[in-house]
């Protein structure tokens, strides 16, 4: 990596880095690829570099109609973790976590990993079983989880409140030690120089406007660019995969809904982990520039707009107040919302479709950011040998005809 000293620093800036190289290349899209793949988010980054790295496939397009990390990517509050309640869950979510480990080393990128732990929260006894009944499940998975009790929560994360007369007072939670978080641009950065680098095209400013079949084949694909053959496609556009699937005359069980999320002003160090709480509602972190990062779950109605409500902000401020009564008078300074989907299980769909070369992973609702390199992983696996294996064949299709749905509702928590 290049070295530079302050004044060839400011003289770069002051003529608009002309000197600088791209980190990765600005192509216009080619006229015919052995894939493309629709989504520049995190999940399509992952798959388009996995595919160049794992099985060589390096004639691939990533396809966004805006900026790379414009969508969900740049709209998350960055959770990571894997204590989720089922086999399958735990599978996934735990190679995605092996894989963020990792990561950074990987690519030769900081994204700022940061494994500070996560607490969940339980505010009454049955929550409390629900919770130790998930920590059997992990160990048994080989997850790693363990239970605090009110007095263990309070020394790992001193300015929780613990008091009996609350409304929903803090009886213990779970911790994920190995759970955390990092920088959402940092891992597109990240990934999109590292896919770049394999051959990968990463083409911005470029909407899919139709997908070509012939015979029940994916042949190409159109876009506000102009056309592209290809014999296969690969959607991961969180929030309009159903949008997309309608190209190619699927409907999917998905529902997309807003989910938002704020953030203070900066502050010292205060938040030292990840809080989260189902029962009130509201999850906290701190960032590294001090900023608290709040969130709560979806809004109820179904939307593709990237906006919130005042009801939610308002009920999840109430929440964080009684759970955090020290950030009682912080400012918040700014707040958004993204689009998420969710399936009727609230477990994701990695899977090919019953039109050859039209492949799909969406559906994750909350959950998405954190299973970004091991979604990325096995979606590549699928694409180039359309086969699932092992673990991703549990998230597909033909799971809403059979009934053997990954029920992941209680898990999934408030969000993330």
């Amino acid at each position: 990596m290049a070295k530079y000293s302050v004044v060839s620093l400011i003289r770069e800036g002051l003529r608009g880095h002309a000197g600088w190289r791209r980190a990765w290349r600005n192509p216009d899209p080619r006229p015919a690829y052995d894939a493309v793949i629709i989504g520049g988010g995190g999940h399509g980054l992952a798959t388009a570099y996995y595919l160049a790295k794992a099985h060589g496939l390096t004639d691939i397009a990533v396809i966004e109609k805006g900026w790379i990390g414009g969508g969900n990517a740049g709209r998350n509050t960055s959770i990571i973790r894997s204590n989720y309640l089922f086999d399958e869950s735990a599978a996934i979510y735990n190679h995605a976590l092996t894989l963020w480990k990792g990561l950074g080393r990987e690519l030769n990128f900081n994204i700022m990993m940061s494994h500070r732990g996560v607490l969940n929260l339980a505010h009454d006894e049955h929550e409390g079983r629900q919770l130790k009944r998930r920590i059997e499940a992990n160990r048994l998975n080989g997850v790693e989880a363990e239970w605090l009790d009110a007095r263990e929560v309070k020394s790992f994360c001193p300015v929780i409140n613990i008091a009996r007369d609350i409304r929903y007072p803090v009886l213990g939670a779970t911790l994920q030690r190995s759970g955390g978080v990092n920088r959402h641009d940092a891992v597109i950065w990240g990934y999109a120089r590292a896919a770049d680098a394999l051959g990968v095209d990463i083409v911005q400013q470029c909407e899919v406007t139709g997908i070509r079949t012939e015979n029940g084949q994916v042949t190409g694909v159109d876009t506000t660019r102009g056309a592209i053959r290809t014999p296969k496609v690969a959607s991961v556009t969180s929030g309009h995969t159903s949008i997309i699937a309608g190209m190619v005359g699927l409907k999917l069980p998905i529902q997309s809904h807003p989910l938002q999320a704020l953030v203070s002003e900066p502050i010292k160090p205060l938040v030292p982990c990840v809080i989260m709480s189902n029962a009130v509602h509201v999850y906290c972190s701190q960032s590294d520039k001090g900023e608290l990062v709040i969130g709560a779950g979806i809004d109820a109605y179904n939307s593709y707009t990237q906006r919130g409500s005042l009801n939610i902000i308002e009920h999840q401020m109430a929440s964080l107040c009684e759970l955090l009564p020290v950030v009682g008078r912080l400012r918040m300074m700014r707040q958004w919302g993204g689009i998420v989907d969710v399936c009727p299980d609230a477990s994701p769909i990695i899977s090919k479709t019953p039109v050859k070369g039209f492949y799909i992973n969406g559906g994750w609702g909350t959950g998405g950011w954190k299973a970004t390199p091991g979604s990325g992983h096995v979606f590549a696996d699928l694409i180039a040998r359309d086969e699932p294996n092992a673990i991703a064949a549990p998230f597909a299709l033909e799971r809403f005809h059979t009934g053997a749905l990954v029920a992941e509702h209680g898990a999934a928590a408030v969000a993330h």
